[in-house]
């Protein structure tokens, strides 16, 4: 559960920093967790309890997550609710995030809670909704104080960029904006102009650029740095997978 704790704290600590209200949304997809397959007539006894148990594990975990968010939020005085859905996960947050300026999440919520079958294809299907910014959070809850952008110069990394800079979540940052596989004279441009935008919005800016495959360098890149929070465009969604494994 610690990265459902994790994304607990950031978005209290992001509701703090902006006198925001925090809304908890919990799914329960009580037909697919029902679901155990074709079993021989002589089990169907024993999976209808497997049901039933899985079902019933899940409403603790809810319960617990939803105690955890209450708690969190009250004693931080945050403005807050608590939305419950019952039905398929990914169409109800999509549906959620057409109202919320962001979502977070833990990086592993998406296992921890077995809320669908594969965590990875959820991404991709919230991406491609168009659910964003999304901000994934790792295990173990800390400030953001150095932020690192990824900039290609694609539309998709812009809008990222663009999306961090407006809505100015960490105003005091230190920031760096990166660019990769460019040459010399374009990656100078690139950076210097994204540069350039996010000082237009009250930033101090560290220009960088690496040769080689975002894919390969991005990450390496990032935790040498020590930044603790890279932003990417939705066309990067494969580097985010890669903390997966």
């Amino acid at each position: 559960m610690d990265y459902t704790i994790s994304a607990i704290n950031q978005a209290v600590a992001l509701a703090v920093a902006n006198d925001a209200e925090v809304t908890g949304v919990s799914v329960l997809d009580e037909s697919r967790l029902s679901y155990v397959g074709p079993v021989p007539m002589r089990a169907a006894h024993y999976a209808h309890e497997l049901a039933e148990d899985r079902v019933k594990k899940a409403k603790t975990c809810i319960e617990w997550a939803v105690q955890k968010f209450t708690d969190a939020c009250r004693a931080a005085d945050v403005r807050h609710r608590v939305v419950r859905e019952v039905g398929e996960p990914l169409e109800l947050m999509i549906e959620q995030a057409r109202y919320h300026d962001l979502m977070v999440f833990g990086l592993r919520s998406l296992f921890e809670f077995d809320l669908v079958p594969d965590p990875r294809d959820a991404l991709v299907r919230l991406v491609q909704a168009g659910v964003r910014p999304i901000i994934a959070v790792s295990k173990e809850f800390y400030p953001v104080n150095k932020v690192l952008i990824a900039y290609s110069g694609s539309i998709e990394s812009a809008n990222a960029m663009k999306r961090f800079a407006q809505m100015r979540l960490w105003p005091d940052v230190k920031l760096r904006i990166v660019t990769f596989e460019h040459d010399a004279d374009k990656a100078t441009r690139l950076v210097r102009d994204a540069a350039d935008y996010c000082r237009a919005h009250g930033f101090e800016v560290e220009e960088a650029f690496v040769a080689g495959s975002p894919k390969e360098k991005l990450l390496p890149y990032a935790a040498e740095w020590g930044a603790d929070l890279s932003v990417v465009g939705n066309s990067a969604k494969s580097l985010l997978f890669a903390t997966y494994l």
